[in-house]
């Protein structure tokens, strides 16, 4: 979205510009000068946002130098104290954009006096384990040179242990919405103090059925005038804006549309092979040098656990994702897969969405997905950060009907060749 498409709403009508405070004495001998990025036209640089120090050093240490689309028209409008609704699908950023904002925010206004235990300021709301923990992730990260304590509390995982974490000052907490109930119920979280709101992947939150929940949250709460609101969305349906008029004071739009324009570093190949011949291909595949960290994804839990299965008996280093999986095994499988223990992720769509892991060389769709936004969703996984990355699509008997509606989708037409000689 250009600068001059974004409807901003009138001034009298929205929250306070945020004070910015005088820069603090340094406490490092860390600069902006060990954090050189030239202008380039087009293209925002985190420097243009005059964002504070500690945070700064942290995406410099994690090598981000320009904004992807939606951080730079996020945090155009979130730092001056503005709720957003955002339509962008995973691996373009957003999180980042927001707990830049919400960082940001906390760092120049200070904690409050006698904030209460278990009081978070800030509350990220997501509908799945693996997406909460890797927003826990991410926010460490950022904030790993700031006094800012982050904690999680996700189904699944040991009650006691996350109560624990509750114990001292919380400035952001990431739940899910059943665990987050529960806390609350056990007057664990006072959800009073909360300044920032953070609602993401509400359209998957509203097809999983959480929305009474949080809807129940949200009321436990501060008014949306008292405030600050963030909601992010893959798809903009006439109920998400509904949630979203509900929720939100005079939002900001923000939409990155969902194309594979945003991933150009990604190799997109179409391999015509018959599906008796399928399996041999992917175990030849995988069994190149050049296949280092590959996800590969079936349409259904049954066909992951056998190509799981088949893997395995190949020599293959493989795990599967799916919703048959316990809770704490697919953490293991998840963290193992990022640490390169394991080489190969099976995933179906649901547990593979919203994963964000660094470094996948390659995606391979053993079946084409029946959405064609799946297929955008898959091959997201590789191609990051200016990395080069490798799709590879299996096109059979049963995939034949699927090709035309994703190319229609993605508006490009995809090259289908037969598979290199002799992986058949």
């Amino acid at each position: 979205m250009s600068e001059s498409e974004q409807t901003t709403a009138p001034a009298q009508n929205r929250k306070p510009k945020r004070r910015r405070r005088k820069p603090r004495r340094r406490q490092s001998s860390w600069d902006l000068r060990q954090f050189q990025v030239p202008a380039v036209a087009g293209k925002w640089r985190f420097h243009d946002f005059d964002l504070p120090l500690p945070i700064m050093r942290a995406i410099h240490a994690q090598g981000f130098e320009y904004c992807t689309p939606i951080q730079a028209e996020a945090l155009r409008q979130t730092l001056l104290g503005g709720d957003i609704v955002g339509k962008a699908q995973t691996g373009t950023g957003k999180t980042a954009a927001f707990l830049i904002s919400v960082m940001a925010y906390f760092l120049e206004e200070p904690t409050p006096n006698g904030q209460k235990p278990g009081a978070p300021r800030a509350l990220i709301i997501a509908p799945t384990r693996e997406l909460a923990l890797q927003i826990e992730k991410d926010a460490k990260a950022l904030a790993r040179f700031t006094q800012l304590n982050v904690a999680s509390v996700v189904g699944g995982m040991d009650y006691q242990k996350q109560r624990e974490s509750l114990g001292s000052k919380i400035d952001i907490l990431v739940a899910t919405p059943g665990r987050l109930l529960d806390f609350h119920q056990k007057r664990d979280i006072d959800l009073n103090e909360v300044e920032v709101l953070v609602l993401d992947e509400a359209d998957r939150m509203l097809s999983m059925g959480f929305i009474p929940d949080v809807k129940r949250i949200i009321r436990y709460t501060p008014k949306k005038e008292e405030r600050q609101t963030f909601l992010f969305s893959a798809t903009f349906t006439d109920d998400i804006l509904n949630l979203a008029s509900q929720w939100t004071l005079d939002p900001a739009h923000v939409e990155i549309e969902v194309t594979v324009e945003n991933q150009a570093d990604i190799d997109q190949r179409v391999y015509m092979v018959s599906d008796d011949d399928k399996q041999r291909l992917l175990v030849n595949l995988l069994k190149q040098e050049s296949f280092e960290r590959v996800m590969v994804f079936g349409n259904r839990r049954d066909l992951v656990r056998k190509l799981d299965d088949l893997l395995k008996k190949a020599g293959v280093s493989a795990a599967m994702l799916s919703g048959d999986v316990p809770q704490n095994q697919r953490i293991k499988t998840l963290e193992s897969f990022r640490e390169g223990e394991i080489q190969v992720l099976v995933a179906t769509d649901v547990a593979g969405r919203g994963i964000h892991i660094e470094d996948v060389s390659h995606v391979i769709n053993y079946t084409l997905p029946e959405d064609p936004e799946d297929y955008v969703h898959r091959i997201g996984r590789t191609g990051r950060a200016g990395a080069k990355g490798v799709s590879i699509s299996f096109v059979g008997e049963e995939d034949a009907f699927s090709l035309p509606e994703i190319e229609r989708y993605i508006n490009d037409k995809l090259p289908c060749v037969h598979p290199p000689e002799g992986m058949l």
